[in-house]
């Protein structure tokens, strides 16, 4: 190979999906780290290591960027975008092995090698990810799982192939545990679409010709109201996987009284009335009248409000979208699959789409998982008040969860700025502790607030002000931030030193919720303070110059 060859560039192509919600913002978030909005990323045929390592860093940063969500945009840095959630890093490491594994097979001009050696860099950055996870399964042995083990032989005899098996671990009712060491990409779970409960189960019953002529009745509810049926059927090809569920889910929904006063002062308490309030309206509005018009089909002893609501737990706490071959995106079912836990850190993150070749459901590893760890899924960016409310738990590392926000009811009069992080229709807050900008005119505290407080009370002044006003300005917002939190910790009220271990689940958790939430407003009030210190500081250096 001559010089010509060896320096020849060539140019992968990071591209933003047009129908992101936030297209713009990413595009001026790209230009404002000189990165070209159109994705070009350039490497050459032959790379040094420290090369390779410079088009990774990049590759990296921009794919941060593509795979960002909302939370990640309000509260990330405006330049060198860095690491953000877990989420996002592995979905961005991801993005990155998927484009170089297409251009493998698909460019004549890049040699082989260096994309290898990309993806190898790549493999080594999961690895590294992976590693600084602590993971700490503990089995509990005395728990009886004859049920899960026959529904585990059920998926085998219908043609479930697992790598995993089922166990009750500490502090996580059951979950899946890997037989085996597992590599990125290897399939941990593959369930055949045979073995899924979908709306096409729909069309075989007796109750579908009535259920279809119920105005503004979805697929959902449909599915719902079949489950609660099937679950008692002997016949049913599912029963065993029915019988495998628990008498009570024990999510949000169930909440008692107690578990509902301890909630008082947070949105958490607003959120499970609101949902419990809706179920019942549906309930009545639908179950009555299917049981009296049609006794035979929906009998009343099937259809009471507890069993209907232990089956919108079911499906709350245990469905999947799934993506099948027709392109239509379907809630479903997923037995065995419904054993594996959630985790702000999960080994396996893109499950949803039915593989037209083997006519299956696969579910690949995202980083490495060893023999004996427990297998982890992600159920979605989901804040800790959505997991209690529909799952009935808090995750491992839930103070960590970057989606714990508390949103701020604040006026907007928002301008197109070419600073994206300046421009946002609402404005939240969460734990400081997740922040890395600490100091002055950051604190801790998201950007996008700050700045919207600081442009508030600059159209009272004069463009032009001094350095000392501004920071008489700085001081203002930050005591008016301090007495918004503190205002509402005084909301949430002292906590009860009632002993945790003698309460009732749902009590227990109600109280690790809201201990979560005053720790949030608490981070809040602390960085207020912390701020004020500084600026205070900074007006001292000033008025002695």
């Amino acid at each position: 190979m001559d010089n010509h060859q060896a320096d020849e560039e060539h140019e992968l192509v990071m591209e933003l999906s047009e129908k992101d919600s936030l297209l713009e913002k990413k595009k001026k978030l790209l230009k404002i780290n000189h990165f070209d909005p159109n994705g070009k990323v350039k490497i050459k045929s032959i790379c040094s290591i420290e090369l390779l390592n410079s088009v990774l860093e990049e590759m990296l940063q921009r794919a941060r960027i593509i795979n960002a969500d909302e939370v990640d945009l309000y509260f990330g840095g405006i330049d060198a975008f860095g690491f953000c959630s877990p989420r996002n890093e592995l979905e961005s490491l991801h993005t990155i092995l998927s484009l170089v594994d297409k251009s493998k097979s698909t460019s004549e001009q890049i040699r082989p090698k260096v994309l290898q050696d990309l993806m190898n860099a790549t493999l080594n950055k999961i690895h590294e990810f992976s590693s600084n996870i602590i993971e700490d399964t503990k089995i509990l042995s005395k728990w009886n799982l004859h049920k899960e083990k026959c529904l585990l032989q059920w998926g085998e005899s219908n043609g479930v192939k697992s790598k995993l098996d089922i166990a009750f671990v500490e502090g996580g009712g059951r979950g899946g545990i890997a037989r085996e060491d597992l590599e990125v990409g290897d399939i941990a779970l593959e369930i055949p679409l045979s073995a899924i409960i979908s709306e096409d189960l729909l069309h075989e019953t007796t109750m579908f010709p009535i259920l279809e002529k119920v105005d503004g009745i979805s697929c959902e509810t449909m599915l719902l109201l079949w489950s609660m049926k099937e679950k008692y059927d002997n016949n049913s090809k599912f029963k065993i996987y029915f019988d495998a569920l628990p008498e009570a889910f024990n999510t949000g929904l169930s909440f008692g009284m107690e578990a509902i006063m301890a909630l008082d002062g947070t949105l958490l308490l607003e959120e499970i009335i609101q949902a419990k309030e809706h179920l019942r309206s549906q309930y009545n509005d639908l179950i009555p009248s299917l049981c009296n018009n049609y006794p035979n089909i929906f009998p009343s002893n099937l259809y009471t409000w507890e069993k209907f609501l232990w089956a919108c737990e079911l499906w709350y706490s245990n469905s999947m979208k799934v993506m099948f071959k027709d392109g239509n995106l379907r809630t479903c079912l997923i037995p065995i699959a419904g054993f594996l836990n959630h985790s702000i850190t999960p080994h396996i993150m893109n499950y949803g789409r039915v593989d037209p070749t083997t006519n299956s459901l696969k579910f690949p590893l995202s980083r490495p998982c060893n023999n004996g760890e427990q297998c982890y899924l992600s159920y979605g960016n989901l804040s800790s008040s959505h997991l209690i409310t529909f799952y009935g738990f808090l995750p491992k590392g839930y103070v960590d969860n970057p989606y714990d926000v508390i949103p701020l009811d604040i006026d907007l009069d928002n301008k197109e700025d070419v600073n994206p992080m300046c421009n946002w229709s609402t404005h939240m807050v969460r734990g400081t502790w997740l922040s890395k900008k600490n100091g002055i005119f950051n604190y801790g505290l998201p950007i996008p607030l700050l700045e919207h407080l600081r442009e508030a009370r600059m159209l009272m002044l004069e463009s032009n002000i001094e350095v000392q006003e501004k920071l008489e300005l700085e001081l203002e917002i930050l005591e008016d931030l301090q007495s918004t939190f503190d205002a509402m910790m005084e909301n949430l009220g002292e906590t009860e030193p009632l002993g945790r271990e003698n309460c009732d689940w749902d009590v227990k958790l109600a109280l690790d919720f809201k201990e979560l939430q005053k720790r949030i407003i608490s981070s809040i009030v602390s960085s207020c303070y912390n701020g004020k210190k500084f600026v205070e500081q900074e007006l001292h250096n000033c008025k002695c110059v």
